[in-house]
């Protein structure tokens, strides 16, 4: 299994930054990732140097959002609403992009879910609860 580091992770948004300015040519997921980068203009200066987002420090104490992270979670949501895992995550999330108007809206709603469920799992050090994560989610229909 690929567990890329934080720095791999910062590369890869930056190269498909990289990339998509200079329309090159992409696998599926810099795909992805480029739309859900062009969907968010406020974090382009962040993603042109690469040497700068790897040094940058985005601490919990800060009051700046990591680009990194919520990029990171645009894309397991994607991929998890392609799968439909954990099950009925897609079927909360349609009816979610209704409720709010736009499914950008609803993956940010889905985002505050995934964390309280990742964070709910790191404390008590058990696995994720993914149930508990789609249950969350259709308590905010």
């Amino acid at each position: 299994m690929f567990t890329p580091s934080s720095h791999d992770v910062r590369r890869f948004f930056c190269d498909v930054y990289r990339k998509a300015n200079a329309n090159e040519i992409m696998d599926p997921i810099e795909l992805i990732a480029r739309d859900w980068i062009m969907a968010h203009p406020e974090y382009h200066d962040q993603l042109k140097d690469v040497e700068a987002a790897i040094a940058r420090d985005y601490s919990v104490e800060g009051s700046e959002a990591n680009p990194f992270l919520h990029l990171s979670m645009h894309l397991s949501i994607t991929e998890q609403l392609s799968i439909d895992q954990p099950r009925g995550i897609r079927e909360a999330f349609i009816g979610l992009a209704r409720k709010l108007g736009t499914e950008h809206a609803a993956h940010h709603e889905i985002m505050e879910c995934l964390g309280e469920m990742i964070w709910n799992s790191q404390r008590r050090g058990v696995p994720p609860d993914g149930a508990a994560y789609v249950e969350a989610i259709k308590r905010r229909l």
